[in-house]
């Protein structure tokens, strides 16, 4: 069956083609700011990778298998989404600094032959070393930070930040891939 990956992320489609070099981009229209937070980041995070699944599976003309994937960055029960400028960057980045934080991930399959739908979120915790006012002004100048959530990306030059994760890396890359491969063989 056709998988259709329900994202404009290069890095999402990057990790993808390690699990299956075949499937198809359809970007998702869906409004991540009509799910509101409510103290729960692994329901908040699988809502909105539902409903990133669920607005592709709308428009599909045929069978397939959508997967919708949403990743926040949490620190003391805040999520820290993408800054919206660089000051906002700077501040994330402060507060992150020399602390640890959580990363979730959600990711939703649905089959649009049977409507079969099924969700998971992963969390990942990740800690920064301590950075200077310096470091981060660098990092934000690279532009890098300005479409990540919590303003940073382990996967490039913000993963000099980190000073130790525990659970699973491609999660804080956008894209669990254990727990992605598991949900897929429900379907095959």
């Amino acid at each position: 069956m056709k998988i259709v990956l329900a994202s404009a992320s290069l890095r999402r489609q990057e990790l993808l083609k390690r699990i299956t070099p075949d499937f198809q981009i359809v970007v998702s229209n869906f409004h991540e700011d009509s799910v509101a937070f409510k103290n729960d980041a692994k329901e908040y995070v699988m809502e909105l990778s539902k409903g990133k699944a669920q607005e592709v599976a709308a428009r599909m003309n045929m069978e397939a298998i959508i997967i919708g994937a949403d990743t926040i960055v949490m620190l003391d029960n805040k999520v820290l989404g993408k800054p919206k400028n660089e000051f906002e960057a700077f501040q994330m980045l402060m507060s992150l600094s020399d602390n640890w934080h959580e990363v979730y991930s959600g990711i939703t399959l649905i089959d649009t032959k049977n409507q079969k739908i099924i969700s998971d979120a992963v969390c990942t915790k990740v800690r920064f070393s301590n950075i200077t006012k310096e470091d981060i002004q660098k990092y934000i100048e690279t532009g890098e930070p300005m479409d990540k959530a919590g303003a940073y990306g382990i996967q490039g030059f913000g993963g000099v930040f980190v000073e130790k994760i525990e659970g699973c890396y491609y999660n804080v890359v956008g894209l669990p891939l254990n727990t992605l491969s598991r949900m897929l063989k429900q379907f095959v």
